[in-house]
């Protein structure tokens, strides 16, 4: 899994912007350092510098097997770009939560193995106000809401530390207060990990039977910012 994303330099997320609407997120795309910096505002000794900083910070790869280097964004600098685009969603849509719209589905059964070990049970009180059922509601997020998860990804969260057990290693979980109708819960994340298509809520309550919830039903969660 790659790691979490570290906080980035201004100057690095501008330059990663610049790139990004010249079409680098999803191809190679052919620049010189000269149309970088043209794009920067700056000279083209600055923009060959700024390309080897992104290069030093794992932002970009490039290629120089051609007659013009060529550049594509990362994982790890579209995660800079995304946490930034979370930043600025926040300011200008002046909220405190967001909604997510999905439907209910079945997962591996492995959230429950989980919430039931006690170094993380024991944090969870302090965290997020409640000790968890043994167990885990997995919602598959509707596609138009995914990217809202970005946003969450980018508020801070509460940290449930993780530990080593019977010689294997549980890492740490990010936990986000949320509601299900009006039912206090949060959504759980393995630090290391990135959100896909599907969240886990945990709960005091086994929400399926205390909400009568099945395979399909459709389910908004309001989530803390």
């Amino acid at each position: 899994m790659s790691e979490p994303s570290r906080e980035a330099d201004p100057k690095h997320t501008f330059a990663l912007r610049k790139i990004a609407l010249l079409g680098g997120m999803d191809e190679y795309v052919n620049v010189s350092s000269r149309e970088l910096g043209d794009e920067l505002g700056m000279s083209q000794q600055s923009a060959s510098k700024r390309i080897l900083e992104l290069l030093d910070n794992g932002y970009i790869v490039r290629n120089l097997g051609s007659r013009r280097q060529r550049i594509k964004i990362t994982e790890s600098g579209i995660e800079a770009l995304k946490k930034e685009y979370g930043e600025y969603r926040r300011i200008f849509e002046m909220t405190d939560h967001l909604v997510i719209k999905g439907t209910v589905s079945t997962g591996m059964g492995q959230g429950g193995y989980y919430m039931c070990q006690t170094p993380y049970v024991n944090q969870f009180e302090d965290a997020v106000g409640f000790t968890p059922f043994e167990g885990t509601l997995n919602v598959k997020v509707d596609l138009e809401d995914i990217g809202k998860l970005d946003v969450i990804r980018a508020s801070s969260g509460r940290m449930i530390k993780g530990f080593d057990a019977d010689g294997r290693t549980f890492g740490n979980v990010i936990a986000y207060k949320a509601k299900l109708k009006n039912i206090n819960c949060a959504i759980v994340v393995p630090e290391r990990s990135h959100y896909k298509e599907t969240i886990e809520l945990v709960c005091q309550y086994h929400l399926r039977r205390t909400l009568g919830l099945e395979d399909g039903d459709k389910v908004e969660v309001r989530v803390e910012l």
